[in-house]
């Protein structure tokens, strides 16, 4: 397997990984009794962003993945399409005063 293929590998399961984490905290905020689930109400808008961001960041390797490993000409496209999306997630998160 090419480096470039190992790299996008990683990418691809740590945003996969990241996505599904935060998809469970949602479901385990459903369950939670009403009184408790008040508390975290603020929480619920930044939870879903994030499930969304990392969902596409996930797809969007995925694609990138299958083309480096497949050798698609549209590869290059992907790439480019997942550095942008990576640069989308550090925007979305990076830290502000």
């Amino acid at each position: 397997m090419r480096p470039l293929a190992v790299l996008i590998g990683i990418v691809m399961g740590s945003a996969c990984a990241l996505c599904s984490g935060l998809f469970l905290t949602w479901v385990t905020l459903l369950f939670l009794p009403r009184d408790d689930a008040n508390q975290l109400d603020s929480e619920r808008a930044p939870l879903v962003l994030a499930i969304w961001v990392f969902a596409a960041l996930t797809g969007v390797a995925a694609v990138s993945f299958y083309g480096q490993i497949r050798e698609r000409t549209w590869r290059n496209a992907a790439h480019g399409l997942l550095v942008a999306a990576l640069a989308g997630a550090v925007w979305v998160y990076w830290p502000r005063r």
